[in-house]
């Protein structure tokens, strides 16, 4: 069990989340540590000094503590979906970047005395962009699901859950399918997995299960 990767995650945390969608696409199985955010376990600080999620680290003890390079990283050893075939680093920082700030400000304003209107306007804006490319093909860089398309959709999903209401009445058909789809995928239900948090000596917790391979079409 030593030789596989340990990955800190947390289920609802959306770069945790797109970490574990590349990992379940590319087979690639690794000991999950599910982490309480309000008390890190000190494993986790060790391994990274940033303390948070997601957080790979490899039997070699190699450290990979950014979302995107962990998809990448698993990938790169297995890709069997084309997924690095379709991808575009612009739209993803324009995700990582602006758009999480807007997101982050939306939806916490009390922690970032920020206004939540201008920020969700700003948001929207974005939405569009991204709504529009999904008029001209069924996913972000083509017609079958790639890298972009699961690095941005967890970040797309918290920002549709502020307000659902709200989300449902914007001009955004194109989005909304897209989005509907991804919730609805056997991937995302695999990725989303309740296991209980990670405490030092307990059993190792595999990740994907065995077979959760068969049902992620």
């Amino acid at each position: 069990m030593s030789s596989l990767p340990i990955l800190y995650s947390f289920r609802r945390c959306p770069y945790a989340m797109r970490a574990r969608l590349a990992l379940l696409v590319s087979g690639q199985v690794v000991a999950l540590r599910e982490v309480v955010l309000r008390d890190k376990p000190d494993a986790l600080r060790q391994a990274s000094p940033k303390a948070t999620v997601p957080v790979l680290v490899l039997p070699d003890g190699q450290v990979i503590d950014q979302s995107i390079d962990i998809m990448r990283w698993a990938l790169g050893r297995a890709d069997p979906e084309g997924w690095l075939m379709r991808d575009d680093a612009g739209l993803i920082a324009a995700n990582d970047g602006p758009f999480k700030m807007h997101l982050d400000r939306t939806k916490y304003p009390d922690r970032h005395g920020s206004d939540p209107v201008v920020h969700r306007g700003a948001a929207l804006d974005w939405l569009h962009v991204l709504d529009r490319r999904l008029h001209m093909s069924a996913q972000l860089c083509g017609a079958a699901r790639g890298l972009a398309d699961m690095a941005i959709f967890p970040f797309v999903r918290q920002f549709a859950a502020i307000d659902p209401a709200w989300f449902e009445a914007q001009p955004l058909p194109h989005l909304r399918r897209w989005l509907d789809i991804h919730l609805h995928s056997p991937l995302f239900a695999a990725a989303m997995l309740r296991v209980p948090p990670w405490r030092e000596g307990d059993a190792p917790m595999i990740f994907p299960p065995v077979g959760a391979e068969e049902n992620i079409v």
